[in-house]
């Protein structure tokens, strides 16, 4: 039976707003970046699905991030691929805030 984890990742202070950052934790299953456009939290899959790059080092612009390698961005949303070279989306967690803390939801396997 698959269920969901509730992973604290960060702090809203530690994210300034058009600002992503890198988290690499046991409980989540790959690296992802958290991302606070102004004020709105969200996170993806850390890597760039064209190439390895950190979108964390990216740029915020109208909902998405500019992967700073070849420039290629994603819906902050989705994870869907809005532009060339990338054309594959990457994963896209579901954020929830609670007393200043940021927590990705990610799912788990368990259970009888």
């Amino acid at each position: 039976m698959a269920s969901v984890l509730e992973v604290c990742v960060c702090t809203v202070e530690d994210v300034p707003s058009g600002e992503g950052i890198r988290v690499d934790l046991a409980d989540l299953p790959e690296p992802v970046a958290v991302f606070n456009d102004a004020g709105r939290f969200y996170a993806l899959s850390d890597m760039c699905s064209h190439a390895e790059a950190s979108l964390a080092d990216g740029w915020i612009e109208d909902c998405q991030v500019e992967c700073p390698l070849h420039s290629a961005r994603f819906d902050l949303l989705t994870g869907k691929a809005c532009s060339l070279p990338a054309i594959l989306p990457v994963r896209a967690y579901p954020v929830t805030m609670t007393d200043g803390k940021v927590y990705v939801s990610v799912p788990t396997v368990g259970g009888t």
